[in-house]
């Protein structure tokens, strides 16, 4: 499975913000932290306030802030706040098609293809949602280097 790199930003940026006690951090501020732009990041961020993962806080103190703690968050919550939640395969039929669809008799079952990749699907999306992003943190937690540049860059 690939997924953009808006994935990737989006679950640094979630964790920075916890590791600098969960925000307000203007998105000018989270970009440059990674030398990501500003613009493209902005998009994840407003992505992650519409999926009620962060908060947007405005004023010139302002920024973006978690909404809950990363306990509550899953990787499947911010896969699909940035991807969406549509199935990864769209079966168009083929079987039904050229000259296989016109040797065979009309389908009266679902396609076999399309099932085993529903199956597919449905175990990588359990296993997204059986990570929290709080079980990141902790795994970053044992290497203390990481917080401390991430408190240097952005605190």
């Amino acid at each position: 499975m690939r997924t953009s790199k808006g994935v990737e930003w989006a679950l640094h940026t979630l964790l920075n913000l916890d590791m600098l006690g969960g925000g307000p951090v203007g998105s000018g501020r989270l970009a440059q932290a990674h030398a990501l732009p500003a613009s493209y990041l902005n998009k994840q961020l407003q992505q992650l306030v519409r999926a009620g993962l962060l908060t947007s806080v405005p004023g010139p103190r302002g920024g973006f802030r978690l909404a809950r703690p990363l306990t509550d968050i899953t990787l499947r919550d911010v896969v699909e706040a940035v991807e969406g939640d549509a199935e990864l395969f769209q079966c168009c039929e083929i079987r039904c098609r050229g000259s296989v669809g016109e040797l065979s008799p009309p389908p009266t079952d679902a396609c076999a293809v399309k099932l085993a990749m529903r199956r597919a699907d449905h175990a990588w999306r359990e296993a997204l949602q059986a990570q929290s992003l709080a079980g990141i943190r902790e795994e970053l937690d044992r290497t203390p280097h990481i917080g401390k540049a991430v408190r240097a860059a952005l605190g």
